[in-house]
């Protein structure tokens, strides 16, 4: 018997794991009735930088991140997670670089060593367990507690591990080794937070009796017991000690930020400004700052030595579980019950990466040139890739200028604006149209910009000045849709006259009419050697038009809702085009033959385009989701069954795999690659089963 395992990658709100089992060659391929040795495993669709969350449900648990931590050279990030996994961010990127598997309950804390090669956690299970990190191996589990561990530190030369407890202990481990060198009693309640000193030779700890303690490393000996908060509910969340060891942070229940010296435990300032329980705090480096989270949402840096607070960080909809400083200063990453993870700029309070996608219609979408970056517009205030703000009404066009330097948008608010792709700056505003600006377009070269308006106009505009350089007038109503030809000679328009026109763009003349469609229309473009229009229309079609005659060369139908938006690919082999009837068509675009069809979207399908090298669609949705598509995929079809929570084969209809129905609501379709989106999603990936991208296939018999 050959067995296989199937993972489908979850991001969710509300979950509990089901447990699913296949043996090859028996009954239906995945389904409840079978052992649960092998588990159907829900795991995270992992994204940084406005693509995404991490978060799921575990056991009826919140996966959301429990703990953070830099590496000291400030290149990677960890965080442990309610589903039992470290996992290791590329920092600059927000890239998944790896996930360690093993503990079986919350990883509550995690910690890199000193000089970045191992990291420790602390789980629910009861385990401290040491990595290696680059491979992600399991070096060595330490047990001894005997409840949950709630928080781990490595001694800043590498050689020791303290952990602290729900037992109300705390134990010091040989880190090489891992042997229980001394446990640390004193505390009448959990440990929640422990820390070393920068030397090595002191271990902080706070407790839920509401004392700070300060202990010999070497002999485990109580050296000092920090004054008790009075407060009842000010049991201590967090600690942390500064760099030259003068100096302890502590963060407590009665939503305080405390700084003690070191030395004398004597209270030197209390820090107000929280509206709920501090749960984490940290000193920068040089000591100079300190950075708060609390139950009320909000990160906060404060002067370490006046108490000044220096900057709110506002973002995270929930509680603040967990903050870091990155080694240099720079940066702060902080994880929430939001279930997001967020860095930010220490000095700015800015955001340099977060995982919610709009929470709003999604009007429009664009690739960047190099397909690195998507840009898309919503319905609340703007432009999002970093996301960026100025609009005081929808934003209903984007487009990335062919270098990807600039971003143009038009809003309801009847303006276009241009923005630095890179910082998200504004750099001008476009104003004259009177209605709607509902599509822009930019010249190849980036000189000129085009915008069509519900005012009946099409006007070209310098793209350096903001001046407008024409009016182009002859629709007779709301403007939906222009194109440039690539040469940047003509222009095409489409309108709710049901028209698509044809323009000389130096001149402005109009050069032809292309009459055929019998409703309004949504959208036009051209190919990138001038010599076709495609056009989308209420009517339900697709149309390709001989851009020098004005013949309707042929007429795509299968759609059953308005087409409200087509692209060509930049071989112009290909047509993409998205429906009120929310699928998402590619045709042939010689022979108008449908070659794939995509199916996912809960909504209008708003905007769609191709990659400049064609091999990816980016879709967008009032269902609030932007969604990539692999479109020259060579994988074996399957679909989502209308009846029951089945995946099966096409186009026999097999039943393939059972998957819980409220994850069948959230399954990503065929040749989905990626959501980006504020609910939850999940999708299958066979990537580490026996059978791979053959999985499809598991109706053929096996050859023996």
């Amino acid at each position: 018997m050959r067995h296989t395992s199937v993972g489908v990658q979850h991001r969710s709100q509300h979950h509990t794991s089901t447990f699913l089992h296949w043996r090859h060659g028996r009954g239906i391929p995945f389904c409840p009735d079978y052992g649960k040795s092998n588990s159907l495993m829900f795991l995270l669709l992992d994204r940084l930088e406005g693509r995404g969350a991490c978060c799921s449900w575990r056991s009826g648990a919140e996966a959301f991140f429990f703990s953070v931590a830099f590496s000291s050279d400030g290149t990677r990030i960890i965080s442990g997670s309610g589903d039992g996994s470290v996992r290791i961010w590329d920092a600059s990127t927000g890239a998944k670089l790896r996930k360690l598997g093993g503990h079986t309950d919350i990883v509550n804390s995690v910690a890199f060593s000193s000089d970045g090669t191992r990291i420790v956690s602390g789980s629910g299970d009861k385990s401290v367990r040491v990595w290696d990190a680059t491979t992600g191996t399991k070096l060595r589990i330490l047990d001894g507690h005997s409840d949950r561990v709630h928080s781990v530190a490595f001694s800043n030369d590498g050689t020791l591990i303290v952990s602290g407890s729900r037992d109300a202990s705390m134990r010091v481990w040989d880190a090489s080794t891992g042997t229980e060198l001394r446990r640390l009693d004193g505390h009448s309640h959990w440990v929640h937070s422990v820390a070393f000193s920068n030397d090595s030779t002191r271990i902080v700890s706070g407790s839920g009796d509401k004392s700070v303690r300060v202990w010999d490393a070497s002999t485990g000996a109580e050296l000092r017991r920090l004054e008790s908060l009075d407060d009842p509910s000010g049991i201590v969340f967090s600690v942390a000690i500064s760099s030259n060891g003068t100096r302890i942070v502590s963060g407590s229940g009665d939503r305080f930020v405390r700084v003690w010296d070191a030395s004398t435990g004597t209270e030197l300032r209390r820090l107000h400004g929280h509206s709920d329980a501090v749960f984490s705090v940290a000193f920068s480096s040089d000591g100079t700052r300190i950075v708060s989270g609390s139950g009320d949402g909000f990160v906060r840096i404060w002067d370490a030595s006046t108490g000044a607070e220096l900057r709110r960080l506002d973002g995270h909809s929930k509680w603040v579980q967990c903050v870091a400083f990155s080694s240099d200063g720079t940066r702060i990453v902080s994880t929430s019950g939001d279930k997001s993870l967020r860095v930010w700029d220490a000095s700015t309070g800015a955001k340099l990466k977060k995982m919610y996608g709009h929470s709003d219609k999604v009007h429009s979408v664009a690739f960047s040139n190099d397909g690195t970056r998507i840009v898309s517009g919503d319905a609340s205030t703007g432009t999002e890739l970093r996301r960026l703000d100025g609009h005081s009404h929808s934003v209903h066009s984007v487009l990335f200028s062919n270098h990807g330097t600039h971003i143009v948008s038009g809003s309801a608010d009847r303006s276009l604006r241009i923005w630095d792709a890179s910082t998200g700056a504004v750099l001008r505003r476009l104003d004259g149209h009177s209605g709607t600006v509902f599509f822009v377009a930019i010249l190849y070269d980036g000189t000129r910009i085009v915008s069509g308006s519900g005012d009946r106009s099409v006007r070209v505009w310098d793209a350096s000045t903001g001046t407008e350089l024409r009016r182009l007038d002859g629709h007779s109503a709301v403007i939906f849709s222009v194109a440039f030809s690539s040469d940047g000679i003509r222009i095409v328009s489409g309108s709710g006259d049901k028209s698509v026109q044809l323009w000389d763009a130096l001149t402005g003349t109009e050069l032809r009419r292309l009459n055929g469609h019998f409703e309004c229309v949504h959208c036009v473009t051209i190919s990138s050697d001038g010599t076709r229009i495609v056009s989308g229309s209420k009517d339900m079609s697709v149309r390709v038009w001989d851009a020098q005659t004005g013949i309707e060369l042929r007429r795509l139908d299968g759609h059953s809702g308005n087409v409200f938006s087509v692209a060509i690919s930049t071989d112009r082999t290909r047509i993409v085009s998205g429906s009120g009837d929310r699928s998402v068509r590619v045709w042939d675009a010689l022979t108008g033959v449908e070659l794939t069809r995509l199916n996912g979207h809960s909504s209008i399908v708003m905007s769609v385009t191709f990659s400049s090298d064609g091999t990816r669609v980016v879709s967008c949705s009032y269902d609030s989701s932007v969604r990539v598509w692999d479109v020259v995929a060579n994988i074996d079809p399957w679909e989502l069954s209308s009846h029951g929570s089945w995946i099966v084969s096409l186009p026999h209809h097999q039943r393939l795999m059972w998957v819980p129905q409220e994850v069948m609501r959230m399954l990503n379709p065929l040749y989905n690659l990626l959501t980006i989106a504020s609910g939850p999603y999940a999708r299958v990936d066979f990537t580490d089963s026996r059978l791979g991208p053959a999985w499809v296939a598991c109706y053929t018999p096996l050859t023996l």
